[in-house]
């Protein structure tokens, strides 16, 4: 395993780049089967992203968190394993409709505070652990006080079922109501050179010394500069910004970044990723690829360092990238 630089997470120490597995699952980026999602992962593994992101409603039947157990079978102590819960409901367990700027319009979620010991006994054995290093609502529960759901967490946490507390997708205003009533370690938040984190949330996660977890960094895979098309199968056909017209218009925009990462000796991927990890010492960004070699070549932005006057040669070329079209994805 190649050692990567380490960052915090309120108390939990993790490495400055995660992976985000939500990728492995068929239906997101065209089909994959369990042989190469398992590789990537291994792959992920070796590279040393220990840091592991799942979610409990990535595919059907908790096929994601399936895959993460096995990829982690006899190397769970070097692993924190992340996962989210209050999508995959048991039957009988009705959806609350929880709107969202993306595609889907809304989501139906459930995080009343009676079935969080299900929901993480569940994915305990998905996950074939005995314990999840760090869990979130996936999203919060439009008819749930957070207080609720997070205390619901809390005793999780207290019987050594949970390690840390995790939010994601929620406001500055939940956060500080959240962690009133436990620390929270992390928050996870959409984050990339397109798509800013919210000023607030960020100020507030500063303020508390909660860590963000940034997923989707590299804008569905738009600013590794090398999205031309859309496959038939491919989720992103839905989003308006990869609609042909507009991934045109935006990669005329995203040309200046091309050029800086050339300049750097750096991928344009590798660049959006290092200019993250330089805008809060507590981000992890937790991007997903299929590919072994895209795996490495993200991982290695870890180590990048971005000077003052490259960091400002960047927000200048930013300041004039407003991207075509709304809204990206489900992270």
């Amino acid at each position: 395993m190649t050692a990567l630089p380490t960052r915090t997470l309120g108390d939990l120490k993790t490495t400055a780049i995660g992976y985000g597995a939500m990728v492995l699952s068929p239906g997101v980026y065209g089909e994959i089967d369990d042989d190469r999602a398992l590789t990537a992962l291994r792959s992920a593994l070796d590279e040393g992203a220990t840091h592991i992101d799942t979610s409990d409603g990535y595919g059907a039947d908790g096929h994601n968190e399936s895959l993460v157990g096995r990829a982690v079978r006899g190397r769970r102590d070097e692993v924190t394993i992340a996962t989210k819960f209050g999508f995959r409901r048991p039957e009988g367990v009705e959806g609350h409709a929880f709107p969202v700027n993306y595609t889907y319009g809304e989501l139906a979620v459930n995080a009343e505070p009676r079935h969080v010991r299900r929901y993480a006994e569940t994915s305990l054995r998905t996950l074939g652990t005995d314990r999840i290093d760090l869990y979130y609502p996936h999203f919060p529960d439009p008819t749930v006080p957070i207080e609720d759901t997070v205390g619901a967490v809390a005793e999780l946490i207290s019987d050594g079922l949970v390690r840390h507390l995790g939010l994601s997708n929620v406001t500055a205003e939940q956060l500080a109501r959240a962690h009133a009533v436990h620390p929270v370690a992390a928050v996870q938040a959409q984050w990339s050179m397109w798509t800013p984190v919210d000023a607030e949330l960020l100020a507030t996660a500063r303020e508390l010394g909660v860590g963000i977890v940034a997923w989707s960094p590299l804008g569905s895979g738009f600013l590794t500069g090398t999205v031309q098309d859309i496959a038939a199968d491919d989720f992103r056909r839905f989003i308006p910004r990869y609609h042909e017209g507009n991934l045109q218009a935006n990669n005329d925009r995203y040309a200046p970044l091309l050029a800086i990462a050339a300049d750097l000796g750096l991928t344009p991927g590798q660049l959006a990723l290092a200019w993250l990890l330089h805008q809060y010492e507590h981000v992890v960004p937790i991007p997903g690829s299929r590919t072994p070699a895209h795996i490495a070549e993200n991982l290695a932005a870890a180590r990048a360092e971005l000077t003052p006057a490259t960091l400002a040669r960047i927000a200048e070329a930013l300041a004039a990238f407003a991207p075509e079209g709304t809204g990206t994805l489900l992270g």
